[in-house]
């Protein structure tokens, strides 16, 4: 394989009632899977985290609650194991995406953006649930055909409505075209789909886009990912996102970046995920270095306080803490693993 990630999904509604998730949404509507390849050592020793701007204390994206790791928290707390509860704050307190359920994402994000209004802050989202997702991988799945992911994805975008959002569209999706992996019959109606996933959520008021564009690692040559970007649209969202479930370092990531942002062209803008790159990417032994590897770190706190005029964003995307797979001795992708979200949270330099 020469690129992976693992879905990070969260079907769980925020704290509401299904029924009344339900009737939020009806309401609303009414109204209105990395590289395996190596990181060289160097880089990989240098410290992606210190030096980077400390999070922004007006960051603008909501924080979950009754997220897995909150939960996790006030169960830690009551058994009286105070320091694991306390490091474990790293991830409960601070903001992290969502992953809307591939059935019915409205309820979700209805429910969500409700709470995060009370706060005045923006929803982070993920749509991830393109046909044909993963190559059949890990995270295999995805809408059966073209009209049930226009359908979804419009239930996704009627969901947000005037909610600010900030959504990663479709990890993966243009990665697997550069790289080989989607078979060339499903490339014409894929670059279709994204391009007007884009449309349909930039016709809100309020929602950024960030079409996926892999890691350093996995497309190494910016060129290659820079014309599948144009096909699905990139010149009408907000930016491309990079580093999505992955481990390379910011210093890594920045530098592909700008490359990546001058063969797009128009001076393209971008996000990176730095939910579990504070210890950058795996050395030594690569195999499945992608799937939850040991003695990571999580990496820069999420913020808009950048000092870069084109990376618009530090951003916890892959939700720190849920499993990549069962590699590992782990649980099944996506779902919540207390021992290594703490490990991740212990190892933070922030």
């Amino acid at each position: 394989m020469s690129g992976r990630r693992t879905v990070s999904g969260n079907r769980r509604v925020f704290g509401v009632p299904p029924a009344l998730a339900a009737a939020a949404l009806a309401a609303a509507l009414t109204a209105g899977c990395s590289a395996p390849g190596g990181t060289s050592p160097a880089a990989a020793d240098a410290d992606p985290v210190r030096g980077e701007p400390a999070p922004s204390a007006a960051s603008p994206y909501w924080v979950d609650p009754d997220s897995d790791a909150a939960r996790q928290v006030r169960a830690w707390d009551r058994q009286g194991r105070e320091d694991d509860a306390k490091a474990l704050r790293r991830i409960a307190d601070r903001p992290v995406a969502l992953w809307p359920a591939w059935d019915a994402p409205g309820p979700e994000i209805v429910a969500a953006a409700k709470a995060a209004a009370e706060t005045k802050k923006s929803i982070l989202l993920v749509a991830y649930n393109i046909p044909h997702r993963d190559c059949g991988l890990y995270s295999a799945g995805g809408a059966k055909d073209a009209d049930a992911y226009r359908s979804w994805l419009g239930e996704f975008a009627e969901a947000i409505g005037d909610a600010p959002a900030t959504v990663i569209l479709e990890p993966d999706a243009l990665p697997h075209i550069a790289d080989g992996c989607t078979p060339p019959e499903h490339h014409a109606e894929r670059y279709q789909l994204l391009s007007e996933a884009v449309d349909t959520l930039k016709a809100k008021p309020r929602t950024k886009v960030y079409l996926d564009a892999g890691n350093p690692d996995w497309i190494k040559e910016p060129s290659k990912i820079a014309e599948p970007l144009r096909q699905a649209g990139i010149d009408r969202a907000d930016g491309f996102s990079l580093n999505v479930s992955n481990f390379q370092s910011n210093a890594s990531v920045k530098e592909y970046g700008a490359l990546l942002s001058d063969a797009v062209g128009g001076g393209a803008h971008y996000v990176i995920d730095t939910s579990r790159n504070g210890g950058g990417p795996l050395t030594g032994d690569r195999a499945e270095a992608w799937c939850n590897p040991p003695g990571r770190a999580l990496g820069t706190p999420p913020t808009t306080d950048t000092r870069d005029d084109r990376l618009d964003a530090y951003l916890w995307i892959k939700r720190p803490g849920e499993s990549d797979g069962t590699c590992r001795g782990g649980p099944e992708a996506g779902t919540w693993w207390p021992e290594y979200a703490l490990g991740l949270a212990e190892r933070a330099k922030s």
